[in-house]
This record gives structure tokens, C-alpha cells and sequence, in this order.
């Protein structure tokens, strides 16, 4: 069985290293390579995916980074396989391709061997993520949960409602009876707690934890 690739990637040291890789893999062969997702989207678009069957994409690119095209492509053409090979290994990144379905992933340093296993596996169905990768996304979860069990007391809990609510700070004083000195301390307080920035991120987490189905 012969497997067509399309590579995309913005250095092209990259890609002379990975045709020079495919030498040693006769079942592969690259059907086009790409400097951004933008190219690989409009390639596809033309031509289909009957004939293609692993894409292989770097993270950080012009124009559409590999994030957006994994998107994408898992959108318009779901039976094409893909494969992110970058130097970022960042939990969160992971966790965004994991959730639009990517197939694969090992960073830009892994051995050939890894790489190529990686491709084999993935052109017969089933996922590969390295043993860095699965690490980092696991510390990215961990934290994550983390996060998730800061405990709110009621009284903040109550504030928070009333911020999301889009209630002014005067008038969450008025309705809890505090000063408005007090509810500009509690929103300090909450911001810092949650590890957010702004009013917009107190929202975020007060739907998050279910605050606002009340």
C-alpha cells in the first residue's frame, strides 16, 4: 500500500530533511509541500483528499498557523489523517489539537525512527502522541483541574453571581449591604484567586462552575 503525504512547513530545511527521511520509507510519498496552512487549504480545496492520506504540518507558520489548519482540515476533509511535528510543546496547544481531533503529534527533535513509527501508525488508523507530548499534556490537565478547585466561599461566590450578572459595584453594595469599598475588595480578590484578567474572565468562571444556570 503507497501512502500520499502533504507536508507543511515554513522551513524548508524541514522539509529537505523529511523527503531525505522518506528514502528509507518507500510506502510514502509527497504528493506537495506548503510554507503555511493557507496554501495546504487551498490545495485541498482544489484537488479533494480521494488520493491524499496523512497530513503533516508544523504549529507556528504565516498566514495560518497548524493549530487553524488541523481545524479545518478535520472539518472539510475528516478522512485525512494529521500529524503535527514542532519544536512548541505547550499543554495548552496539545489540548486544542486533541479537542479538533489531530492524530499525532512528536516534536521537531524526535529520532527518525519516532517519526516514521508515528506516520505508520497513524496511516493505519490509530494515534500517536510522543512520550514528551503526553507528558506535557497530562502536566497541562493537571494544572488545569488545579485551577478548577480554587474554593470560593459563598460570599464570593454570591459576588461573583452579581459581576456576571452585570451588576455594577455600587449597586452589589446596596444589594449585599456592604460598602462599596468592600465589593471593589472582593473583585480584586476574585480576579487574583481565579487567575484571570479582566470582568470578562470573572464571567468565564462563573459560568464554568455553574454559577449563572441559577
Amino acid at each position: 500500500m503507497k501512502y500520499n503525504l502533504i507536508i507543511a512547513d515554513d522551513h524548508k530545511m524541514f522539509i529537505d530533511g523529511l523527503l531525505s527521511i522518506l528514502n528509507d520509507a518507500p510506502e510514502f510519498s509527497v504528493r506537495t509541500t506548503a510554507k503555511n496552512g493557507k496554501q495546504v487549504v487551498k490545495y485541498l480545496d482544489i484537488n479533494g483528499t480521494d488520493d491524499l492520506h496523512l497530513l503533516i504540518t508544523d504549529l507556528s507558520m504565516p498566514e495560518m498557523d497548524g493549530i487553524a489548519l488541523n481545524r479545518i482540515v478535520k472539518e472539510k476533509h475528516p478522512s485525512l489523517k494529521t500529524l503535527v511535528v514542532s519544536m512548541h510543546i505547550d499543554g495548552s496547544m496539545i489540548e486544542k489539537l486533541i479537542q479538533n481531533n489531530v492524530d499525532g503529534y512528536v516534536p521537531k527533535n524526535a529520532e527518525k525512527d519516532e517519526l516514521l513509527t508515528a506516520m505508520r501508525t497513524i496511516v493505519k488508523g490509530e494515534k500517536y502522541f510522543s512520550q514528551e507530548i503526553k507528558q506535557a499534556y497530562t502536566d497541562a490537565m493537571f494544572e488545569n483541574k488545579k485551577q478548577d478547585e480554587v474554593h470560593l466561599t459563598d460570599r464570593e461566590k454570591e459576588v461573583l453571581k452579581l459581576i456576571a450578572d452585570e451588576y455594577t459595584t455600587q449597586e452589589i453594595a446596596d444589594k449585599l449591604y456592604l460598602s462599596k469599598h468592600t465589593i471593589e475588595s472582593y473583585r480584586k480578590n476574585l480576579i487574583s484567586k481565579l487567575q484571570v484578567k479582566n470582568l470578562a474572565g470573572l464571567t468565564k468562571h462563573a459560568i464554568k462552575i455553574g454559577l449563572l444556570d441559577s
